[in-house]
């Protein structure tokens, strides 16, 4: 259908509720520019900084920083009325429409790559006007991007403003030196700890889990906020485990540091979800207040956790765990809350500068890293980081995780009673030694092998046996333990086990 819409007979007037919708559309027309992201429309205003606002709250909510409160805000400002919600509705929706073709432009959270330049990140400092940091490869500057050019940041209300960095006196050994008079982190842990942070600054990377381990009193929970808000905001917090995968998927999605606090132990849902944020994950919700749209949630995160013990860990999170000793306080160094956090607030942006110093070294040091690095383990980008840490700073951080991890392993198949019946078994044997056939005929192979008392924990069925096997199948390889799953025959899929010399 074309043509024009038929104009209003002379002396019909609009309702206030539509002039005041013109109004607020007219604002929102010559104040921003959109931006598409995710299927997500964003305004970004003309004349401030690089920070992009959902149209709406999602939900239907009033929302953080969303353009529907900026519409309030400057309709308040010039009129010195309140717009009634009719109006508001019927703006927002018109500018939707107005937006729908507007051009892609990424989005971040945080930290965030360089469009030009793969080795240059940014830091999103969380301040009004979009300040941040740029890490370059031997240099950083605080500067706000060009929201044209640049990221865009969101904001969310688990977003925390970071204090504007210092360059310390003596470079970055005397900012780092900083960090470590108020973190009680042993000689071997405290440079997986700045590892770990420089990590953080690095977007579109998987990263470990950094676990901060200790008996009690030892500060872990302090020395968890320390770190995460480092990097995350001075006001940033440890947060328990949510109930349920969904929570912990809106968390995420809504803040930069996944950091959860004091826990006694990670069960298999939680395992599984904090190796596939490691790594990169989305999940899709039926959006509130509607039939048929759905909202995605992305996220990739550095993950902080707390506690004593974490127990038994699965395969998948073991190879991506990164243990972190903390040390006991006495009594003749342990200080009042107060006087540590005044420490630590009066030195955070020297500790954020030298930390920055250090990260535009390595920055400038990771192509050589991507030459000379000959064994990389799972996650490549990070050894890569550790190597180019390692080379500046005299460290051993590459050394150490590799040990790590080789410790963990250990404690994965120990752990698991399958895994570490097999590996008896496999081992008892003269290399090379090799075996092959049917699980059920492995059931009845490894009935004499598995400890007394242990019935009820053994697989009940040929194909439970198989799955537990073959996802204990990477830890077993490094112990010198080649597990296969062959090609389907008639009376099912065959495994090879074997050993090398």
């Amino acid at each position: 259908m074309t043509g024009q819409l038929p104009r209003p007979k002379p002396g019909e007037q609009d309702s206030a509720a539509s002039r005041q919708a013109d109004v607020l559309r007219a604002i929102g027309e010559t104040g921003y520019r959109f931006a598409t992201f995710g299927h997500t429309v964003y305004a970004v205003a003309v004349d401030g900084g690089p920070i992009a606002r959902p149209l709406r709250a999602k939900g239907g909510g009033t929302g953080s920083g969303s353009l529907r409160q900026c519409l309030i805000r400057e309709y308040v400002r010039s009129t010195g009325r309140t717009p009634s919600q009719a109006a508001l509705a019927d703006a927002v929706t018109a500018l939707e429409a107005i937006a729908m073709d507007s051009a892609e432009q990424s989005v971040f959270l945080r930290v965030a790559p360089d469009p030009e330049d793969q080795l240059t990140t940014w830091l999103d400092l969380g301040q009004p006007d979009g300040t941040s940091v740029c890490i370059e490869p031997g240099r950083w500057s605080v500067i706000a991007p060009d929201p044209l050019e640049g990221p865009l940041w969101r904001r969310s209300r688990l977003l925390r403003q970071l204090p504007i960095p210092e360059h310390p006196e003596d470079g970055w050994p005397a900012g780092i030196e900083l960090l470590r008079q108020v973190l009680p982190m042993s000689d071997s842990s405290y440079p997986m700890a700045v590892a770990w942070l420089l990590a953080a600054l690095r977007p579109n990377i998987p990263r470990p889990v950094a676990y901060l381990t200790g008996e009690q009193g030892t500060g872990k929970s302090t020395g968890g906020r320390m770190m995460l808000r480092l990097v995350d905001g001075i006001d940033a917090h440890l947060r328990s485990v949510p109930k349920s995968e969904d929570d912990l998927a809106v968390t995420a999605s809504a803040g930069w540091v996944l950091a959860l606090d004091n826990l006694s132990g990670i069960p298999p849902w939680l395992s599984d979800f904090l190796s596939r944020v490691v790594t990169g994950d989305a999940l899709t919700k039926r959006e509130l207040y509607s039939d048929d749209d759905v909202i995605l949630l992305e996220f990739q995160r550095p993950i902080l956790l707390t506690g004593i013990d974490v127990g038994a860990l699965e395969n998948d999170l073991a190879e991506r765990m990164l243990p972190i000793e903390l040390q006991p306080i006495t009594g003749q160094d342990r200080r009042t809350e107060r006087s540590l956090w005044e420490c630590f607030r009066s030195a955070h942006p020297q500790i954020l500068g030298g930390l920055l110093d250090l990260a535009a070294l390595v920055w400038q040091k990771i192509p050589e890293a991507a030459v000379r690095l000959s064994s990389r383990p799972r996650m490549a980008d990070w050894a890569e980081l550790l190597w180019a840490l390692d080379e500046i700073t005299g460290w051993t951080t590459l050394a150490t995780y590799t040990k790590a991890q080789d410790s963990l392993v250990d404690d994965v198949l120990d752990s698991d009673l399958v895994a570490s019946v097999v590996l008896r078994w496999a081992l008892a044997h003269p290399k090379p030694w090799q075996w092959e056939g049917p699980a059920a005929q492995l059931m009845d192979v490894l009935r004499e092998h598995h400890p007394p008392g242990t019935l009820d924990s053994w697989p009940r069925t040929p194909a439970v046996l198989s799955a537990r096997i073959v996802r204990a199948a990477p830890a077993l390889r490094l112990r010198g333990i080649d597990v296969r799953k062959l090609q389907r025959t008639s009376t099912g899929r065959p495994l090879r086990i074997s050993t090398q010399l």
